[in-house]
């Protein structure tokens, strides 16, 4: 099985720790800096492939990235970051180009606020270049998931997979409340990742209300989901017909550390679960991706989550093993 995912950018985050947020002028030493990869599908792909190296049979995964030269340093440290089961090979490389995308993250102690700003000289990925990387794999691919980044391109990218990949299943996020053509995005796509940030801003106060009435309104997907911070999630299965709902998942005698990647951590036990355990039912998805997304937040950076899920896998094979008797 091939389930590639699809990103259109790449970044390098650079959080640091202050006590407070400065104000302008102001010199400040930070209590920590740290540097590691981020980007949505990259931050996705290092959960993923924790999560499928339990299975007998783990699909490949492959990142389709603008990235900087090969031998760029921020290049080595998004291959060492996402290790050798994720395929670099389909990622576009700007060789006259030596950095990477990049977010610097202010987080302010005082007030749990954090502060983001991006940077990203790279030409952004084209239709050409996608057309060339998909249509050339090995594998037909069975799945691709898309940021919803250049929502133009990115709506050409899916009209091509429907005409030249008809059984690839595609994905999307929508996040970003003043990105333009999300709308259309997810209404092409099969499931479709809803942020919190995106509902609040169209007026919704809640995702029960929203996700009750938004499923006449996108007839290609056949699951909506919708993430709510500490309330939990929502989503909505068109076959079997249902919708299903789960509280935050609360780590015992812990706080929250780092926030940053919780979405794309909640993706990651998403897409897990359609596309290794099938069968599962929409509660246990949501339950198992929520978990997921709760013991990330509580810790910095997305290592070891995967064993941190054990009992979840066994749980898993069991009820498969249930289901196939």
């Amino acid at each position: 099985m091939h389930a590639p995912l699809y990103s259109a950018q790449k970044n390098a985050h650079r959080p640091s720790r202050v006590p407070y947020y400065p104000s302008e002028d102001e010199k400040l030493r930070a209590t920590t800096l740290t540097r590691r990869r981020g980007g949505n599908c990259p931050n996705t792909l290092e959960v993923l492939q924790q999560l499928i190296s339990h299975e007998r049979d783990p699909p490949k995964i492959s990142l389709c990235a603008v990235l900087p030269s090969r031998d760029a340093p921020g290049t080595g440290l998004i291959k060492s970051s996402l290790g050798p089961s994720v395929d670099l090979g389909t990622c576009i490389y700007r060789e006259d180009h030596s950095e990477p995308a990049s977010s610097y993250i202010i987080k302010s102690e005082g007030k749990d606020s954090r502060t983001i700003v991006n940077y990203n000289e790279l030409p952004e990925m084209t239709l050409e270049e996608f057309i060339a990387v998909v249509d050339g794999l090995d594998v037909k691919p069975t799945w691709c998931h898309f940021e919803g980044r250049m929502p133009d391109v990115t709506l050409q990218c899916i009209n091509h997979l429907r005409t030249n990949h008809s059984d690839t299943r595609v994905s999307i996020e929508v996040e970003k409340p003043g990105r333009e053509g999300l709308e259309e995005l997810a209404k092409a796509a099969d499931v479709v990742f809803f942020s919190k940030t995106w509902v609040q801003a169209r007026g919704w106060l809640h995702y029960d209300p929203f996700i009750s009435e938004q499923t006449q309104c996108y007839p290609q997907a056949s699951l909506l989901c919708c993430t709510w911070g500490s309330e939990g999630a929502c989503a909505f299965q068109k076959e079997p017909c249902c919708i299903g709902k789960t509280n935050a998942f609360y780590v015992e005698d812990t706080k929250v550390m780092d926030t940053i990647g919780a979405g794309d951590t909640f993706t990651a036990g998403v897409l897990y679960m359609l596309v290794c355990h099938p069968e599962a039912t929409l509660q246990q998805k949501l339950r198992f991706a929520n978990e997921l997304a709760g013991r990330k937040v509580v810790q910095e950076g997305f290592g070891g989550l995967g064993e941190k899920m054990a009992s979840r896998f066994e749980d898993l094979v069991e009820a498969r093993s249930g289901s196939d008797s």
